[in-house]
């Protein structure tokens, strides 16, 4: 099945230029492509995307709050879905790529917090962006961590005051609690596995049981959820 794209963004060229990358690569579809957040909603309702490239400065609505929305009906809808039907419907949530011209926009982690599964710099090459496409469509979530560290450290500051008391983190063991806080920091699963002396695939069994006990979505959320607990703080 070919991973099928909507590209975001409110220049013309730019969506252009996506769309001639992605459609020469074997195994993607650019099924649509929307000028604002408002289309974006839209289209994505109709078109059913796997991945979603979502531009953030945007007129009329803007790539966090379209991202918000994205998430928000397709967690309403997965809940509808297991209350009572016959669940025959098969699909998964798009994943958003949120596309950013700077790697320290102010709304990054904004974007990250509303729901996105990774960013990405406009600049960033042809054949990474293909990759990229590619990895958010598998449900793997893209953090360069460079990038993620900087992000993290610049911005998590000034998001709202870390939410301590609603979330708990005792489910996890001492292990898993060591593994999310190198996450956290932006590190990949093979310089996590270096950190701790672990086996990557080890180290990606402790990931997935700190998703799993901690009911989120992807790493992105467990990176944000480590700064919204205090268990991690900007600048460590």
């Amino acid at each position: 099945m070919a991973v099928r794209v909507v590209v975001v963004d409110d220049q013309a060229l730019v969506r252009a230029g996506f769309r001639m990358i992605l459609e020469a690569e074997p195994g993607i579809d650019v099924v649509g492509e929307a000028a604002d957040g408002i289309e974006a909603v839209e289209l994505v309702q109709r078109a059913m995307p796997d991945v979603v490239l979502m531009d953030i400065r945007m007129p009329r609505l803007d790539g966090v709050e379209a991202t918000a929305r994205i998430v928000d009906a397709s967690d309403a809808s997965d809940a509808s879905d297991t209350a009572g039907t016959d669940g025959t419907d098969g699909t998964t949530p798009p994943k958003v790529l949120i596309l950013t011209t700077f790697d320290l926009d102010e709304y990054v982690f904004a974007a990250l917090r509303a729901g996105a599964s990774g960013f990405l710099l406009k600049d960033t090459p042809a054949e990474a962006l293909v990759e990229a496409v590619k990895v958010i469509a598998a449900g793997d979530a893209l953090l360069d961590p460079s990038i993620t560290r900087r992000v993290i450290e610049q911005f998590a500051g000034s998001t709202p005051p870390p939410r301590a008391a609603e979330i708990d983190l005792s489910s996890l063991t001492e292990r898993e609690q060591e593994v999310l806080v190198l996450m956290a920091r932006g590190l990949s699963n093979t310089e996590i596995a270096t950190e701790l002396y672990l086996g990557e695939s080890t180290v990606k069994t402790h990931v997935g049981r700190v998703l799993m006990k901690l009911q989120l979505r992807d790493r992105v959320q467990a990176v944000v959820l480590a700064y919204e607990s205090g268990l991690v703080q900007p600048g460590q």
